[in-house]
Protein backbone atom coordinates (compact mmCIF):
# COMPACT_ATOMS: atom_id res chain seq x y z
CA UNK A 1 0.00 0.00 0.00
CA UNK A 2 1.58 3.24 -1.15
CA UNK A 3 0.70 6.58 0.38
CA UNK A 4 0.83 9.48 -2.05
CA UNK A 5 2.00 12.81 -0.80
CA UNK A 6 -0.22 15.82 -1.33
CA UNK A 7 1.78 18.65 -2.82
CA UNK A 8 1.41 22.05 -1.24
CA UNK A 9 -0.10 24.52 -3.73
CA UNK A 10 1.50 27.99 -3.49
CA UNK A 11 -1.12 30.68 -2.88
CA UNK A 12 -0.93 34.38 -3.71
CA UNK A 13 -3.32 37.27 -3.11
CA UNK A 14 -4.81 39.25 -5.99
CA UNK A 15 -4.14 42.96 -5.37
CA UNK A 16 -7.50 43.81 -6.97
CA UNK A 17 -10.11 41.55 -5.35
CA UNK A 18 -7.92 40.52 -2.35
CA UNK A 19 -8.74 36.82 -2.83
CA UNK A 20 -6.18 34.12 -2.16
CA UNK A 21 -5.81 31.91 -5.24
CA UNK A 22 -3.37 29.37 -6.59
CA UNK A 23 -0.26 31.06 -7.94
CA UNK A 24 -0.71 29.49 -11.38
CA UNK A 25 -4.21 31.00 -11.68
CA UNK A 26 -2.93 34.57 -11.27
CA UNK A 27 -0.91 36.87 -13.53
CA UNK A 28 2.28 38.43 -12.22
CA UNK A 29 3.02 42.09 -12.82
CA UNK A 30 6.70 42.96 -12.33
CA UNK A 31 8.67 46.08 -11.54
CA UNK A 32 12.04 45.29 -13.11
CA UNK A 33 15.32 46.54 -11.62
CA UNK A 34 15.36 49.02 -14.55
CA UNK A 35 12.10 50.57 -13.29
CA UNK A 36 9.86 49.16 -16.04
CA UNK A 37 6.43 47.73 -15.15
CA UNK A 38 5.24 44.84 -17.33
CA UNK A 39 3.22 41.62 -17.35
CA UNK A 40 5.22 38.47 -16.64
CA UNK A 41 3.38 35.48 -18.13
CA UNK A 42 6.09 33.04 -16.98
CA UNK A 43 6.11 34.28 -13.38
CA UNK A 44 9.91 33.99 -13.23
CA UNK A 45 11.30 37.39 -14.25
CA UNK A 46 13.47 39.18 -11.72
CA UNK A 47 12.06 42.15 -9.89
CA UNK A 48 9.34 43.08 -7.43
CA UNK A 49 6.08 41.34 -8.29
CA UNK A 50 2.37 41.73 -7.63
CA UNK A 51 -0.35 39.29 -8.58
CA UNK A 52 -3.70 40.02 -10.21
CA UNK A 53 -6.53 37.79 -11.45
CA UNK A 54 -6.80 37.30 -15.20
CA UNK A 55 -10.00 39.36 -15.22
CA UNK A 56 -9.82 42.94 -16.44
CA UNK A 57 -12.20 43.93 -13.62
CA UNK A 58 -9.53 43.03 -11.04
CA UNK A 59 -6.95 45.18 -12.82
CA UNK A 60 -9.43 48.08 -12.90
CA UNK A 61 -10.16 47.62 -9.19
CA UNK A 62 -6.43 47.55 -8.39
CA UNK A 63 -6.04 50.77 -10.40
CA UNK A 64 -8.91 52.45 -8.56
CA UNK A 65 -7.53 51.47 -5.13
CA UNK A 66 -3.92 52.19 -6.18
CA UNK A 67 -3.13 48.70 -4.88
CA UNK A 68 -0.69 47.95 -7.68
CA UNK A 69 1.31 51.07 -6.87
CA UNK A 70 1.47 50.10 -3.19
CA UNK A 71 2.50 46.54 -3.96
CA UNK A 72 5.22 47.58 -6.40
CA UNK A 73 6.25 50.57 -4.27
CA UNK A 74 6.34 52.90 -7.28
CA UNK A 75 3.98 55.11 -9.27
CA UNK A 76 2.32 53.40 -12.23
CA UNK A 77 1.32 55.70 -15.12
CA UNK A 78 -2.02 55.35 -16.94
CA UNK A 79 -0.26 54.18 -20.11
CA UNK A 80 1.05 51.13 -18.23
CA UNK A 81 -2.47 50.18 -17.06
CA UNK A 82 -3.83 50.38 -20.61
CA UNK A 83 -0.90 48.30 -21.91
CA UNK A 84 -1.43 45.69 -19.16
CA UNK A 85 -5.16 45.51 -19.98
CA UNK A 86 -4.38 44.96 -23.66
CA UNK A 87 -1.84 42.24 -22.81
CA UNK A 88 -4.30 40.55 -20.44
CA UNK A 89 -6.95 40.47 -23.17
CA UNK A 90 -4.40 38.93 -25.51
CA UNK A 91 -3.63 36.15 -22.99
CA UNK A 92 -7.30 35.39 -22.26
CA UNK A 93 -8.67 32.21 -23.85
CA UNK A 94 -11.43 32.49 -26.46
CA UNK A 95 -14.75 33.55 -24.98
CA UNK A 96 -13.18 34.96 -21.80
CA UNK A 97 -14.12 38.50 -22.80
CA UNK A 98 -17.84 37.72 -22.37
CA UNK A 99 -17.91 38.42 -18.65
CA UNK A 100 -20.54 40.38 -16.79
CA UNK A 101 -20.05 43.19 -14.31
CA UNK A 102 -19.50 40.70 -11.49
CA UNK A 103 -16.66 39.04 -13.41
CA UNK A 104 -18.61 35.81 -13.96
CA UNK A 105 -18.95 34.33 -17.44
CA UNK A 106 -22.33 34.98 -19.00
CA UNK A 107 -24.18 31.95 -20.39
CA UNK A 108 -23.96 31.73 -24.15
CA UNK A 109 -26.96 30.85 -26.28
CA UNK A 110 -27.27 27.17 -27.11
CA UNK A 111 -24.37 26.14 -24.88
CA UNK A 112 -25.03 22.73 -23.37
CA UNK A 113 -28.81 22.89 -23.17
Amino acid sequence: MTVQRVRKVPLRKCVGCQEMKAKRDLLRIVLSPDGEVFLDPTGKKSGRGAYVCSQISCLQLARKKRALERALKTSVPDSVYSRLAAQMQGLAPDGAGAEGAAGRPQPQEGAGR
